[in-house]
This record gives C-alpha cells, sequence and structure tokens, in this order.
C-alpha cells in the first residue's frame, strides 16, 4: 500500500494576498510602475469618544491581543496562580461577533499572542521575573495543563481559546513582551497593509492591550480601543482608568456592539 505525499508547495501554509498586494509594483514592458493600488475610501462613521470620528475601513486593522488559553483558560496559566478568569467570557463573546462582522468589511484581522522562544533568548530578566514574581518557576516556559509550556510558541497555551477561530486571510504575530510591537513583526505588517488606524481588542486591557496601544499611537497611527472587546483581570477602576487615558492622551474608544454594526453596514457595500 502506497503512502500518499504531500508536496513542499501543498506542506506550505496559506500566504496573505492582501497583505502584499496592497504595497506592490507592476512591471509590463520592462518598466517598474510605483504606483502602489488606489485603496478607494471606505468611510464609516463611529460614535467613539471622547468625540465621533469618521474611520477609512480601507485603510483600517483589528488587532485582537491574547485571546489564548494561557489568559482566557479556567486551565490556562493565569488561572493556575488563582486568578479568576471567568471575565473573559464576555468578551470572547464580543471578540466572536466582532471579527467575523471586520473580516466581511474587509478590515484585516491580526491576532497577537504572547508565544515567546522555547530557549527564552531574547527575552531580559525583568520580563522573566515580571510573569514569575516569587522566582518559584510558575513563569513563562512553566509547565501547566495539556503540558503546554506557559507563553511558548506553538503552545497549547498560547492557542486561541475555545469560542474564537482563526480564518484564512488572518495574520499571526507571536509577541515577547506586553506591547505587540516590541521585538515583532507587527509594525512592519500594518504598513505593508497601509494601515492608518487600529482597532485595539483582546485582554488585558489595562496592560498588553494598552502597552500596544501606547506604541501604535506614539508610532504614529490612530488608534481605537473597543470597550467590550476588551477586558481585564484587574480591579474595574483599572480598565475605567485604561479607557479614560486612551480618550485623554492617545485616541478614542468605542463599544464593541456599534463597531460590529458598521462593520455589518459595510460589509453590504464590499465588492464580491
Amino acid at each position: 500500500m502506497s503512502e500518499t505525499t504531500t508536496s513542499p508547495a501543498e506542506a506550505l501554509p496559506p500566504t496573505h494576498p492582501e497583505a502584499t498586494a496592497r504595497d506592490s509594483w507592476s512591471v509590463a514592458d520592462g518598466r517598474v510602475d510605483l504606483r502602489r493600488q488606489a485603496l478607494d475610501p471606505r468611510p464609516a462613521e463611529l460614535d467613539t469618544l471622547p468625540s465621533p470620528v469618521t474611520a477609512d475601513l480601507a485603510r483600517s486593522a483589528l488587532v485582537v491581543i491574547d485571546m489564548q488559553n494561557d489568559f482566557c483558560s479556567p486551565e490556562g496559566w493565569l488561572a493556575g496562580w488563582g486568578v479568576d478568569v471567568s471575565g473573559a467570557a464576555p468578551v470572547i463573546e464580543a471578540v466572536g461577533r466582532l471579527v467575523p462582522a471586520a473580516r466581511a468589511a474587509g478590515v484585516p484581522v491580526i491576532w497577537v499572542n504572547w508565544g515567546t522562544r522555547l530557549d527564552q533568548a531574547n527575552l531580559p530578566a525583568g520580563v522573566r521575573h515580571s510573569m514569575d514574581p516569587f522566582g518559584d518557576g510558575r513563569g513563562i516556559g512553566s509547565v501547566g495543563a495539556h503540558d503546554s509550556r506557559a507563553m511558548t510558541r506553538g503552545s497549547w497555551g498560547a492557542a486561541l481559546v475555545d469560542g474564537l477561530e482563526r480564518a484564512p486571510g488572518d495574520i499571526d504575530v507571536d509577541k515577547h513582551r506586553l506591547s505587540g510591537f516590541w521585538d515583532t513583526p507587527l509594525d512592519s505588517i500594518l504598513r505593508t497593509l497601509r494601515v492608518d488606524t487600529v482597532f485595539f481588542a483582546g485582554v488585558n486591557s489595562d496592560q498588553c492591550v494598552y502597552s500596544s496601544l501606547i506604541d501604535a499611537a506614539s508610532l504614529g497611527y490612530d488608534v481605537v480601543l473597543v470597550d467590550g472587546a476588551s477586558g481585564t483581570t484587574s480591579p474595574a477602576y483599572c480598565h475605567d482608568a485604561t479607557l479614560y487615558n486612551t480618550r485623554q492622551c492617545y485616541g478614542f474608544t468605542v463599544d464593541a456592539g456599534p463597531l460590529t454594526e458598521a462593520f455589518e453596514r459595510a460589509a453590504e457595500a464590499v465588492p464580491a
């Protein structure tokens, strides 16, 4: 009985043509045309705070932070510390509605999860200590449920929590700090997609989501924190302060429900 073989090309993961199509040259008759494809504006009116905005969905992306087993599952690393992660349930539900709506509206979805190197060669002592403050070996790389190494690339803990699914065309980024921008390709991915506005969702809103949002604002992106599709295991005032500081210093906030509806309306105008 012969074995079924897969060619190297078939074994490769699917590419994301949208990422490169937006930033491509064309060649005809030996001449290189440096003009990128025109991105027809797709304005969306959003009831954000501290003021309403008009966002161009043609130049927007949805970045979802740390919706992974280690932080959201009752079997995950964070729950193993005795932290109540039940508050993740409404965030999972809101993200589960928001993400398909974003895809349908042509807004790229980027999943950014903790996924460190197995050898931790690029993790400074301060990062390792913050995840293992008592030095008892329960930090990054420790083995927990499902024989998973905490926050390690390719592990069960680094995978999306039940209730959320990656779709073909979504983009994955492994991160190694609270911010999704430090020591990762996230910035170059967004620039290749020609994104101006970044919608942020995920957990924890006052930690990794907020760190990523601040870096995005510092890099010159328009930033919008999606309330309801972001949350935290910290006391409620930490999330409230994050909303306040985002509006005061960095950008805007929007409720998950109205944003999902805005994406759904925009999807009706996306060419088949």
